[in-house]
């Protein structure tokens, strides 16, 4: 073996240094669902922000990771992978504390749609101001379900709980 060669276990050259995060998220959906274009746009968006800073800290692994998340038996399924696609573990919750918030969250979502089209600015914003208090309260609790198994920071929480509500959504 030559002194230059990389152990062994060495990520690829190319491999994120850092280890608390994610490189790639795929929603895990067993059926190919037809979202509102406004919706769509809001996945797009979550993933592509989360994919370009998070904060991702998984208790006894170290990462980059890269997260399948999706709905099994109605429970939040986080299935995580190595950086060459290899299972990790799947950490699994209970989608009943989310059940209530995500509820509100799509009809403040649904009023913020139609206010857009209709309504004064200062009625859109308060509506707006609502629609991101919830979507904060998900991204907190989300965060409380996580601990001693994940860690994440405000932001990483909010877009994840936007990706739970986006795979709520049955068409």
């Amino acid at each position: 073996m030559s002194h230059d060669a990389p152990p062994h276990d060495a990520p690829p050259h190319d491999a994120p240094k850092d280890t608390d995060k994610l490189v790639d998220i795929r929603l895990d959906e067993k059926t190919l669902v037809r979202r509102r274009p406004e919706v769509e746009h809001e996945r797009a968006v979550a993933i592509f922000d989360l994919l370009e800073d998070n904060n991702f800290g998984v208790e006894g692994l170290d990462g980059p990771f890269r997260l399948v998340l999706g709905i099994e038996d109605n429970r939040l399924a986080l299935d995580l992978r190595d950086w060459d696609d290899g299972a990790l573990t799947k950490i699994t919750l209970p989608l009943s504390p989310f059940r209530t918030i995500v509820k509100d969250y799509f009809l403040i979502c649904e009023s913020y749609f139609s206010a857009i089209k209709t309504m004064t600015p200062s009625q859109i914003e308060a509506i707006d101001m609502g629609r991101r208090g919830l979507h904060n309260e998900g991204g907190e609790r989300l965060m409380e379900r996580l601990s001693g198994k994940i860690t994440v920071d405000h932001d990483t929480a909010r877009r994840l709980f936007t990706l739970i509500c986006v795979l709520h959504i049955r068409g």
